[in-house]
């Protein structure tokens, strides 16, 4: 019976292994102060604005020269 539990058990020892790490590295390792980051108006660019949404090919629509200058 112990030769079934064994191996069934194993994703689940790793998965807590895995993050208890993760806990110890967040809450208990000292973290390195990081510097302070600038401001997007500072920094002399403006933010860029999204990306207009284009329009999407249908599955069936032939690859065209017009269709691939969209």
């Amino acid at each position: 019976m112990y030769a079934l539990i064994v191996p069934a058990s194993t994703p689940f020892v790793l998965l807590a292994t895995v993050l208890g790490l993760s806990w110890w590295e967040d809450r208990i390792l000292p973290s390195a102060e990081p510097a302070e980051p600038e401001p997007a108006e500072a920094s002399g660019e403006a933010p860029l604005p999204p990306a207009p949404l284009t329009e999407l090919l249908g599955v069936d629509t032939p690859l065209t020269r017009e269709v691939a200058r969209r």
